[in-house]
């Protein structure tokens, strides 16, 4: 669609989608009603939705403006401070969009601690990986999507394997191994360099990466379900699921924002040992947040446009492995979380993960 069209067509994919979930839920899924039914919390809505819209404009300007900048520093003092007060105001309020007494559960912080850490590297991988392939390796938009469609199908194919490690190991020792193949997935793609062969050196990170998240998915969704008593299960995937997203928006503005800096700093050092115009290296340290679809400068020569563009690549690449090793960690910090937070034990209630993989 990219390719043929415009990327602006690619946001239409949703409206199908919402047309059939609608049909489904009014065909398929029960009608519940609570017996205390509460009210919307507009008031913690309202805070944290300011404080995560702020956090994420600071830390995404950030590789722009700077980080002494006042629309940064006043962005994030007020985000912090937004998120401070919504704990504040969900303690106060009738019907809090977010029980916290349901965190008293230490299975359910963990598994919401263990989401945080595992949908953030998953999340900035997704961001890093499509310009990467595109503007780096010289893919198409399609052919970046036919390369990250093995890990997508091993995951969907896995989906029901994964469920079945519960009814034979509890959550606990899949939620360990899990993160440590996703961590071990994540350093294979700090492996490839310039023009490496996708068979030898993407795919096989694609597929252990793939691997190490079906082995987590159907767990995690099992641990948060049965860490809170059965009215308030949809209450804790609705936390589940916002952790999970939250996790994404701020590893793409912080992490992004460290990919910058990173991609910056080997820029600059590689511009030093080339006696380069002062006005071209200006002008390109100051579009580094352009990243990988940084180009040489329409001023410079054949030889020195050359130069910059293998500085730009090698930059690229620099950042990349920084943020892979970054996403490795944050998978094993999940692996560490599960150990230490989440008991062992069967799960009693075992959900369907016919639709797992499309959760992920």
């Amino acid at each position: 669609m990219i390719d043929r069209a415009s990327w602006h067509w690619v946001f239409f994919i949703n409206i199908p989608l919402a047309v059939l979930v609608v049909v489904i839920s009014l065909w398929r899924v029960p009608e519940s009603l609570s017996s205390n039914p509460g009210s919307i919390d507009w008031l913690g809505a309202s805070i944290v939705t300011l404080g995560l819209a702020a956090l994420v404009y600071g830390f995404l300007e950030s590789a722009i403006l700077g980080w002494m900048d006042l629309r940064v520093v006043g962005s994030l003092i007020v985000g912090l401070g937004s998120l401070t007060l919504f704990a504040f105001v969900e303690k106060s309020v009738r019907s809090p969009m977010v029980p916290l007494r349901l965190f008293r559960s230490a299975s359910f912080s963990g598994a919401n601690l263990l989401t945080l850490f595992l949908y953030a590297a998953v999340g900035i991988f997704f961001f890093v990986v499509p310009l990467n392939f595109i503007q780096i390796q010289k893919y198409s938009a399609t052919a970046t999507g036919a390369a990250v469609l093995p890990m997508i199908l091993l995951i969907f194919l896995l989906s029901r394997w994964s469920g079945g490690l519960i009814t034979r190991y509890g959550t606990k020792i899949p939620l360990i191994v899990g993160p440590l193949i996703t961590a071990a997935g994540f350093l294979l793609f700090t492996v490839p360099n310039l023009g490496a062969s996708y068979w030898i050196s993407f795919f096989p990170a694609f597929m252990v990466l793939g691997l190490g998240m079906a082995t987590s998915v159907a767990p995690l969704t099992t641990l948060v379900m049965n860490s809170v008593e059965q009215e308030r299960v949809g209450t804790a995937s609705g936390i589940n699921n916002a952790a999970a997203r939250v996790a994404t928006v701020l590893a793409v503005a912080v992490l992004g924002a460290v990919m910058a800096a990173a991609f910056a700093h080997s820029l600059q050092q590689s511009l030093a040992t080339q006696r380069l115009n002062a006005n071209i290296v200006h002008q390109l340290e100051s579009n580094v947040a352009k990243l990988g679809s940084l180009d040489a400068p329409p001023n410079a020569d054949a030889q020195t446009a050359a130069t910059i563009r293998s500085a730009i690549s090698k930059a690229f690449v620099f950042g990349f492995r920084l943020i892979m090793l970054l996403c490795a960690c944050l998978a094993l910090a999940s692996a560490v979380v599960a150990w230490r937070t989440i008991p062992t034990q069967i799960a009693a209630r075992v959900p369907d993960f016919g639709g797992a993989a499309a959760a992920a």
